[in-house]
């Protein structure tokens, strides 16, 4: 039959087993990124959220090096004019 020509391997079904197990920590070690959101290279500190005040935002973006700081100024004057 089908197994003789393989020394009789009667764990075949270990192989599904073992590339489900190498799949699963491979996934877990890069913490999701691009894979089933396990989780995220990000920090929280930089994530947005819908209570923060637009200052704060402005602070995380800054921070997080997505505006320049002659931007930050410009916006900075711009959100405290009133205040």
């Amino acid at each position: 039959m089908f197994g003789d020509e393989f020394c009789n391997f009667s764990f075949w079904w270990l192989i599904p087993v073992v590339m489900m197990a190498l799949c699963f920590f491979m996934m877990r070690r890069r913490k999701g990124s691009m894979m089933c959101g396990l989780g995220s290279h990000t920090k929280d500190s930089h994530r947005i959220n819908p209570s923060d005040s637009a200052m704060d935002i402005l602070d995380k973006k800054y921070a997080a090096g997505q505006i320049d700081e002659k931007e930050y100024e410009k916006k900075k004057i711009i959100l405290t004019w009133d205040k």
